[in-house]
C-alpha cells in the first residue's frame, strides 16, 4: 500500500486573491477541504512542506493526513494549481475520506523482469500505452503502484490488463474490456509510428 504522509495546515480567516498573495509571500500555500458531507474548510500549509510531499512520487495516490487546529483530518489530494513559470504550489484541494469510503486513483504502472522478455532482448521497445491505471478501491487499500511482469513476452504481443494480479478489493475503473497497458514493437515499427503520427498530425 502506498504510504500515508502527513502535513500540519492552518486554517484561513481570509479568502480571495488578495489574501492568496499575501499568504504565498510568507511561504504559505492556500489549500481546501471539502467533501464528507461536511463545510469546506479553507487552510494554508507550508510551502516547503508541500513541495517535499509532491517531490514523493505518489503524492495523488496517497492518504494524507492533515493537522488543523490540532485534529486530524484524512483526506486524498484531488488537485494542486502550480505556478507556470516556477511550478511554485499555487493551490492545493483535498478531498475528506471517512471509513467505509471507495475512491477512485490513478496509480503508477511499473514494469519489470524486461531482462526475461526474448522480444525486448532481441532489440525490441516496449511501448508503453498506459503510464497510470485508474483504480477503485478503499482508501486505505491503494497501492503504491501496479507491478506488470513482462516475462515471456515477444516482439508483436501486446500486454493486457488480464495479466495484472490487484490485492484483494481492487478493482480497475474500466471493466469492459480487456485493454492494453503496454505492447512490444520492434525499433522500426516505432518510428514508422510516430512518423505516421506526424503526418496526420500534419494533416490536421
Amino acid at each position: 500500500m502506498s504510504e500515508t504522509l502527513n502535513l500540519s495546515a492552518e486554517t484561513r480567516d481570509r479568502a480571495g486573491k488578495g489574501a492568496s498573495r499575501a499568504l504565498r509571500r510568507e511561504g504559505r500555500t492556500p489549500a481546501v477541504i471539502y467533501g464528507g458531507n461536511e463545510e469546506p474548510i479553507a487552510i494554508h500549509l507550508e510551502e516547503k512542506a508541500l513541495a517535499k510531499v509532491l517531490g514523493t512520487g505518489h503524492f495523488f495516490n496517497s492518504i494524507v493526513e492533515l493537522t488543523v487546529g490540532g485534529k486530524t483530518v484524512r483526506t486524498l489530494p484531488k488537485d494542486v494549481a502550480f505556478h507556470p513559470v516556477s511550478d511554485r504550489p499555487l493551490h492545493a484541494d483535498f478531498l475528506r475520506v471517512t471509513k467505509g469510503d471507495v475512491v477512485h486513483v490513478n496509480v503508477p504502472v511499473v514494469f519489470i523482469n524486461e531482462e526475461k522478455s526474448p522480444g525486448l532482448k532481441k532489440g525490441g521497445v516496449l511501448n508503453v500505452v498506459r503510464h497510470e491505471l485508474e483504480l477503485i478501491c478503499a482508501p486505505d487499500a491503494i497501492p503504491e503502484d501496479v507491478t506488470v511482469d513482462v516475462s515471456g513476452f515477444e516482439v508483436g504481443d501486446s500486454i493486457h490488463f488480464s495479466v495484472v494480479t490487484l490485492a484483494k478489493g481492487v478493482t480497475p475503473a474500466i471493466t469492459d474490456r480487456d485493454f492494453t497497458i503496454a505492447t512490444i514493437v520492434a525499433p522500426s515499427a516505432l518510428k514508422s509510428g510516430e512518423a505516421e503520427a506526424e503526418a496526420e498530425a500534419g494533416e490536421a
